[in-house]
C-alpha cells in the first residue's frame, strides 16, 4: 500500500475500535471465568457437618464455595446515623456534590459530580446457620457484589440570590446541591457468600477472600440472583466486544475498498496509456512511410503545444466533445475527467493523427 494515504479518522477509528474491543474481550474473560468458577462451586449448609467436612478435607480448606446465612454481628452492632432504630455491622456514608456546568461544545449544562466526603465503619459479624453454627466473615470490603441497603437518602438542594445566579452565568458553575446517602448491612439479613471457607486453628469457621484472586462475593441477593447478574455482565461484554469488532473490521473494509478502486484506477489508467501508445505508434509509421522519416515536427510542437504543460504537443482528441487540447499526460493528471476547455465529461480519449 505504498503511497497509499490512510486518513487520520480511518486511523483513530480503527485504532480505538482494536482497543476497545481488546479491553472488553478482557473483561469478558474475566467475567466468563469467574461465571465458571461459580458454576463449579459447591453449594454447604452452615450446620455442624460444614466444620466435619473441612476437619477431613487437607488443609482444612475449601477453595471455592458458596454459603448462606444470617448475619449476627460479634459484640456491639452500628447505629444507624439518622435512624436509631437500624443496626447492621456495616457501614457506608457517602456525601456528594452536584454542579452544573456549561459546556461550549454542544452549548448545553452538563451535570457533574464530586465526592465531598466517604467513610465506611465496620464490625466483626458472623453468619448464622439453622443450628447456631457460626461462620465469621473477614475482609467484607475487599468483596463483591451488592450486599448493603440505603437506609438514608436526602438531596439538600441551594438556595440563590441574584448575585449568586450572575456569578455562575459568569463562571460557567451552577451548584445544585449535596445528596447524602447511608448504607448498612443491617442485622439478620440473609446473606450469601462465596469464597474460601476454612477452619481456623481455634476452631473457627471463616469465609475470607480467596488468595488465587478468584472473586470474592458477599450478596443480599441469593445464589441464583447473583450468577444471573454475572451471567449478563458476560453476555453485555461479550456483545460489546463483538461490536467494536465488526467495528474494526467495517474501517478496514472500507480501507481496503478505497485502496482496490486505487488500484483499479491506476490499472485503467495503464491500460489506457499502453492503448494509446499502441494507437500512437501505428500513427507514427503510417506517418513515416508517407512523408518520411525526416520530418520534423519541431514547428508543430511549438504552435500546437499542450495547453496545461505547454511542453508537449497536443496528441489526443477528448471525446465526445471533441476538443484537442492537452497531450496524453496531461489528460491522465486530471483530477476529474472533465474536458479543460468545456468541462464536459470525458468518456474516452484517441490519438490526434497528422497527415
Amino acid at each position: 500500500m505504498d503511497g497509499f494515504p490512510v486518513k487520520v479518522t480511518e486511523a483513530v477509528c480503527l485504532g480505538a475500535s482494536l482497543a476497545i474491543s481488546g479491553i472488553c474481550y478482557y473483561l469478558y474473560k474475566k467475567s466468563r471465568t469467574t461465571l465458571d468458577k461459580l458454576d463449579d462451586a459447591p453449594h454447604f449448609t452452615i450446620d455442624g457437618k460444614l466444620k466435619d467436612i473441612l476437619k477431613v478435607t487437607p488443609g482444612a480448606c475449601l477453595q471455592y464455595a458458596v454459603i448462606e446465612g444470617a448475619v449476627r454481628p460479634v459484640g456491639e452492632p452500628l447505629t444507624s446515623q439518622f435512624q436509631k432504630e437500624i443496626v447492621g455491622v456495616l457501614q457506608k456514608f457517602l456525601l456528594r456534590e452536584h454542579r452544573l456546568v456549561w459546556n461550549g461544545l454542544s452549548r448545553t449544562w452538563m451535570d457533574s459530580e464530586r465526592v465531598l466526603h466517604q467513610r465506611v465503619n465496620e464490625v466483626p459479624f458472623v453468619l448464622v446457620g439453622s443450628d447456631e453454627t457460626m461462620v465469621r466473615v473477614l475482609c467484607p470490603i475487599q468483596a463483591s457484589g451488592v450486599h448493603t441497603e440505603i437506609t438514608h437518602e436526602k438531596f439538600h438542594q441551594v438556595n440563590y440570590g441574584f448575585g449568586d445566579i450572575v456569578g455562575q452565568y459568569l463562571s460557567g458553575e451552577k451548584l445544585k446541591g449535596q445528596l447524602e446517602t447511608e448504607e448498612m448491612l443491617k442485622v439478620g439479613t440473609a446473606l450469601t457468600g462465596i469464597g474460601e471457607v476454612i477452619l481456623d486453628t481455634d476452631g473457627m469457621l471463616c469465609l475470607r477472600p480467596p488468595p488465587n484472586g478468584t472473586q470474592y462475593f458477599l450478596s443480599i441477593a441469593d445464589f441464583d440472583t447473583l450468577r444471573g447478574e454475572q451471567e449478563s455482565m458476560a453476555t453485555g461484554w461479550k456483545a460489546l466486544t463483538i461490536t467494536f469488532a465488526l467495528v474494526g473490521a467495517a474501517v478496514l473494509l472500507w480501507v481496503g475498498r478505497r485502496y482496490y478502486y486505487r488500484l483499479k484506477v491506476q490499472w485503467e489508467q495503464d491500460h489506457e496509456r499502453r492503448e494509446f501508445e499502441r494507437l500512437q505508434a501505428e500513427a507514427t509509421r503510417a506517418r513515416a512511410l508517407l512523408t518520411g522519416p525526416e520530418a520534423s515536427q519541431d514547428r508543430e510542437h511549438i504552435e500546437n503545444a499542450c495547453v496545461i504543460c505547454l511542453s508537449q504537443p497536443r496528441n489526443c482528441i477528448l471525446l465526445d466533445c471533441g476538443h484537442v487540447c492537452c497531450c496524453h499526460s496531461c489528460y491522465q493528471a486530471l483530477p476529474h475527467r472533465r474536458c479543460p476547455i468545456c468541462r464536459q465529461n470525458i468518456s474516452r480519449v484517441v490519438p490526434l493523427y497528422h497527415v
